[in-house]
């Protein structure tokens, strides 16, 4: 029997704001949480960035954790977003009989702290407490370490793709019956390492980005965390919670075509959509919406549009891009993005495609212009694109 993927707790952090009220509001509000650096010490300061508004000592005293206790902000941000998650899918106490696991998205990890105190580690003991969360894997677990109760904890490292690819391993494991409860996601934060790495690519955007826009000129980096609760409908009506939505359908399908570029063809995206929809049982004239990748770089906007074209021909559904919103926070971008595909289609509205002003010449279509849907949203179509040729898309459904 198929096992029905409900989705029962969500939160979320981004530059849009703290929880899922605050995202909706300036999504609805058309607000950008795009601006200058903050809290990153940089010299690339000409760079815009999508960056959270809370330091580190603010997070941790949120979280009511020691001013001195060593914790890297990637992980702060991923616990803020899942204590939203819980307290929704009532698992702030977590029911010891019930298998739960927790699956994160990273790819940075600790860099923030490791390429701040790397002359310390060669000349002295003092910051040692950070060398192990420089790995991705103790970035996981150091989140998990402050939940406690899990009994598989795993890492998932692809990219632009992390989130949603842990996404779908947690869907995976729930029909698998290897986990009652699956809390899926990813997070990520600003570094040094990121705004230097992207800059030598020459795909930073010196202004808010303008994703699916013919002058688009690159992307503006963001950070972020968001997190789902899984489980299936059974878990769901045994422990009397409501569902918000469900996981219908996935796919990953890598074209392996260049390290960091999309294939001219889009045949990546276009086998992760294509599959993501088959899997959902559903045709691609019953998506409602699509939450695209629209990172604001020339090869990604064009080749996602092809690729879009190419599988839905004539009949194109509403489709944006939020990364003008909250800039694009790689790793977390995935989870993020399908907590707003769920607040689209809970709430009935579209994001309007922010900074739109000439249609690409290749496409037949224009993004979102208008928040107000023809029709109700019941399925929405979330496309998130690593490095490495690594696609993957979600459909996310009403329950």
């Amino acid at each position: 029997m198929k096992k029905d993927i409900c989705i029962t707790g969500a939160g979320i952090i981004s530059a849009l704001g703290n929880g899922k009220q605050a995202t909706l509001e300036a999504l609805k509000n058309k607000q950008s949480g795009v601006s200058s650096l903050r809290y990153l010490t940089t010299t690339h300061t000409e760079f815009p960035v999508g960056e959270v508004k809370y330091s580190n000592p603010e997070m941790k005293q949120m979280l009511n954790l020691p001013p001195d206790h060593a914790v890297v902000r990637s992980a702060l941000l991923g616990i803020i977003a899942i204590k939203e998650a819980l307290k929704q899918a009532n698992l702030e106490y977590r029911p010891p009989a019930l298998r739960l696991a927790f699956i994160s998205g990273i790819t940075v990890g600790g860099m923030d702290h490791a390429e701040i105190y790397y002359q310390d580690f060669l000349e002295n003991d003092s910051k040692n407490a950070f060398i192990e969360l420089n790995d991705c894997g103790g970035v996981t677990e150091q989140i998990a370490d402050y939940f406690t109760g899990f009994q598989l904890v795993s890492t998932v490292v692809t990219a632009c793709s992390s989130s949603a690819n842990a996404i779908m391993l947690g869907a995976d494991l729930i029909k698998e019956d290897r986990a009652d409860i699956v809390i899926a996601g990813g997070c990520e934060c600003l570094s040094r390492y990121h705004l230097n790495g992207f800059n030598t690519l020459m795909i930073l955007d010196r202004d808010i980005c303008k994703p699916f826009d013919r002058d688009r000129a690159g992307i503006n980096l963001g950070e972020g965390a968001g997190y789902v609760v899984l489980e299936s409908s059974e878990t769901a009506q045994k422990r009397g919670v409501q569902s918000i939505g469900k996981i219908s359908g996935y796919c990953n399908a890598c074209d392996a075509f260049h390290q960091t570029a999309s294939s001219p063809d889009g045949l990546g995206a276009y086998l992760a959509m294509k599959g993501a929809i088959e899997h959902a049982g559903l045709n691609p004239e019953d998506i409602d919406y699509i939450n695209a990748h629209g990172t604001g770089t020339p090869n990604n906007d064009l080749t996602e549009g092809i690729a879009v074209m190419n599988l839905f021909g004539e009949t194109i559904p509403p489709l944006s891009s939020i990364k003008s919103y909250l800039g694009h926070t790689t790793s977390a971008a995935g989870s993020i993005e399908a907590i707003i595909s769920l607040l689209c289609m809970t709430h009935n509205f579209l994001p309007v495609n922010l900074n739109f002003n000439n249609r690409i010449e290749e496409h037949s279509f224009v993004p979102v212009t208008n928040p107000h849907p023809m029709r109700p949203i019941r399925h929405v179509l979330s496309n998130s694109f690593g490095f490495g040729g690594n696609n993957s898309a979600i459909v996310i459904s009403k329950q």
